[in-house]
């Protein structure tokens, strides 16, 4: 059973930076890809950031281009999300999720990381 567990969250000041972490259990992920999502009170969730296990290669939201900055160790299978130059806007739980490759909907998710950029 895939298992998804964020932590890294916080409160920072604008400007400042986090670093989330996502630690994946349950399976092999060669063949999968991981992405950060989030959800803002009253807004839906939204696409942050994706790896993939194999190969590494990354995709970004526009919003998030040049100040987030998403890795991966495949030896702890966990993953990561750089977070620079963090702004009001940015404050949202932080979703981390994975599905394989060939499938289009994310079907496993963690908890969420709550993370608040102060002004």
């Amino acid at each position: 059973q895939v298992q998804l567990v964020e932590s890294g969250g916080g409160l920072v000041q604008a400007g400042g930076s986090l670093r989330l972490s996502c630690a994946a259990s349950g399976r092999t992920f060669s063949t999968y890809v991981m992405g950060w999502f989030r959800q803002a009170p009253g807004k839906e969730r939204e696409f942050v950031a994706a790896i993939r296990w194999s190969g590494g290669s990354t995709s970004y939201a526009d919003s998030v281009k040049g100040r987030f900055t998403i890795s991966r160790d495949n030896a702890k299978t966990t993953v990561y999300l750089e977070m620079n130059s963090l702004k009001a806007e940015d404050t949202a739980v932080y979703y981390c999720a994975t599905k394989p490759i060939v499938v289009t909907t994310w079907g496993y998710w963690g908890q969420g990381t709550q993370v608040t950029v102060s002004s």
